[in-house]
């Protein structure tokens, strides 16, 4: 094999590992809306690890840069306040930075709530969820869902 062959498959062995992490495993989405919508099916089901794939930064995924213990903590937190009956997504528009904001519906029992998340761009062309609009969901955790507002 040429010197050039093996410095190719070198170069492209490294592109591809900027998304690419635990045994081949693809981080992020290709869109937004994807990466809202997976973090969304993954909070529901309590996956923190399929969760992990889809929040993080610019940098890549959170479980990448972030200690583990912490990552477990925020994550389980997460899918407490995540967890619905239903979802659906109700937009999309160009956030702060270069992120894209994508408002979605949640309906847990008889409560509707509507919430933003905060997508960002990361290595790869891959989205990921850097941030989400607690406050507005703030009674699902721990809330069977039959009171309202």
């Amino acid at each position: 094999m040429s010197f050039r062959k093996v410095a190719g498959l070198l170069l492209l062995a490294a592109c591809s590992s900027a998304t690419q992490r635990n045994g081949g495993q693809l981080t992020g989405a290709n869109a937004p809306q994807v990466a809202t919508e997976q973090f969304l099916r993954a909070a529901n089901a309590g996956d923190l690890q399929a969760m992990s794939t889809q929040w993080g930064t610019k940098d890549g995924p959170a479980r990448e840069t972030m200690d583990r213990t912490q990552l477990e903590k925020r994550l389980t937190i997460l899918a407490c306040y995540f967890k619905h009956d239903s979802e659906r997504v109700v937009g999309e528009a160009p956030g702060a930075g270069g992120r894209r904001d994508v408002r979605v519906e949640l309906r847990k029992g008889n409560l509707t709530r509507q919430t933003t998340f905060y997508t960002i761009k990361g290595p790869g062309d891959r989205w990921y969820v850097e941030n989400m609009d607690l406050a507005a969901v703030r009674d699902f955790c721990g809330n069977s869902g039959t009171g309202g507002r």
